[in-house]
């Protein structure tokens, strides 16, 4: 797969003439709204054509994938009609995929709100090895409010993506509260009775895993918040289930500051299965103009994380949004929520040069609304190919997405491009 950054005077049609594929594959690769109407500086992903392939008799999807060395998930991702269970038929036409420059295999995991689309939902589980669905909330008595979840977990678990309950500490009014984890953490009944709920919800839907997001923890919890976590990893895994967490991430182990203060990374490390590093908001909505997820910011944290915790249960956390500051930045003047291909096409329709961060190795834009000049920080697929190396220069176990509502299929192509993605029964973290 290559990645091309658009010239000056540049047309779809002379990209896809210098690199021997369809404008249609760009148009689609890219989710190109405005594909007659490029901007310098824009990403376009570029994949090789598939081999076209027409099924003989007595083939099969192992078969097929010995034969040209390609992984099953790979086959099924570059042909999302086909279900996994479903038998494949002689003379059926289907795409085989260039093998990946990584062989290595990851663990992919997705957090979903329930109200994600049936299109994005389907476009997007032939990437993931787990989805989050987000999220469950305790009450301090230890009864759970509920989410209607049942579709998501059918639809992942007949994808084979395995399915993982969410557990955080939003309090009524749907914010993360200290004050609501501290009545948990420092309740042991309120504990027992939480448990006894997740283990009837996670049998009663077919969840595969726990994964625990209390954020905010005071700093006088950060032992009850391991015993919790420890309590939990008890009752849980005799019964064949998985324990993650989300964690924030640090710029070093002596970081101050409420989302740190209450987070020991070498006990929890030590207790749960897998720990999905949060490596994004350094660029948020009452900050400065910066990029959400910097790869520099992103680096150094997750080589403070990998010093605390074994390499092998963290996952890299990735963003999928970015931000649009009106300028001059004011503190307390809010900056707007932009979705990476919304990002694009603001460039498109503004006129404006999109110019990358070569520290951040992230994009970013100037545009002018009703005489105020403004700034937009986002992703694309430059920035996914920077930071997903990681992956591979820690040796982790993979990467997180925040969260996957919305498709930026650029993403997920760089990300197929550089790694074999685990379907839920490959992983470790299989119940």
């Amino acid at each position: 797969m290559n990645i091309y950054t658009v010239k000056q005077g540049d047309s779809l049609y002379a990209i896809a003439q210098e690199f021997g594929v369809s404008e249609q594959s760009l148009i689609a690769a890219n989710q190109l709204d405005y594909p007659d109407r490029l901007v310098v500086g824009q990403a376009l992903v570029i994949e090789s054509e598939p081999i076209v392939y027409e099924v003989r008799q007595g083939d099969s999807l192992y078969s097929i994938s010995q034969r040209f060395g390609v992984t099953i998930p790979a086959i099924l991702r570059a042909n999302p009609e086909i279900s996994y269970n479903q038998v494949i038929y002689p003379r059926q036409i289907i795409r085989i995929p260039s093998v990946p420059a990584y062989q290595r295999r990851v663990d992919v995991n997705g957090y979903a709100y329930p109200f994600i689309t049936d299109e994005t939902l389907s476009a997007t589980l032939p990437f993931l090895t787990f989805i989050s669905i987000f999220s469950y909330s305790p009450r301090p008595n230890g009864s759970l409010i509920p989410i209607n979840d049942n579709g998501v977990i059918a639809t992942a678990k007949q994808r084979q993506v395995a399915p993982l309950m969410v557990l955080t500490n939003f309090d009524e009014s749907g914010n993360f509260s200290s004050e609501l984890a501290s009545e948990i953490l420092r309740n042991p009944y309120a504990q027992d009775v939480l448990l006894n709920n997740i283990i009837r919800v996670m049998e009663e839907k077919g969840y595969y895993g726990l994964d625990v997001d209390f954020e905010y923890i005071a700093r006088a919890d950060r032992r009850n918040y391991v015993a919790f976590l420890e309590k939990t990893v008890q009752r849980l895994h005799p019964l064949g289930y998985q324990v993650s967490t989300a964690l924030a991430a640090k710029d070093s182990l002596e970081q101050e500051g409420p989302l740190t203060e209450g987070v020991d990374y070498r006990a929890i490390g030590e207790i749960v299965d897998m720990v999905l590093i949060m490596t994004y908001d350094w660029g948020y909505k009452y900050g400065p103009p910066m990029a959400v997820s910097p790869y520099n910011k992103v680096d150094q944290a997750i080589a403070v994380a990998v010093s605390e915790i074994p390499h092998d249960k963290v996952l890299m956390g990735m963003p999928n949004y970015g931000y649009d500051w009106p300028l001059p930045y004011t503190s307390g003047v809010p900056a707007s929520l932009i979705m990476n291909r919304e990002a694009v096409n603001l460039a498109v329709n503004t006129g404006s040069e999109i110019r990358f961060d070569e520290t951040a190795k992230s994009p970013y834009f100037y545009y002018n609304r009703s005489g105020r000049q403004h700034v937009v920080w986002f992703d694309d697929a430059r920035s996914f190919q920077a930071k997903l190396g990681l992956i591979e220069k820690y040796r982790l176990r993979g990467m997180g997405y925040w969260n996957i509502n919305t498709l930026f299929l650029p993403g997920w192509l760089v990300l197929n491009s550089m790694y074999n993605v685990n379907i839920g029964k490959e992983s470790p973290f299989k119940r």
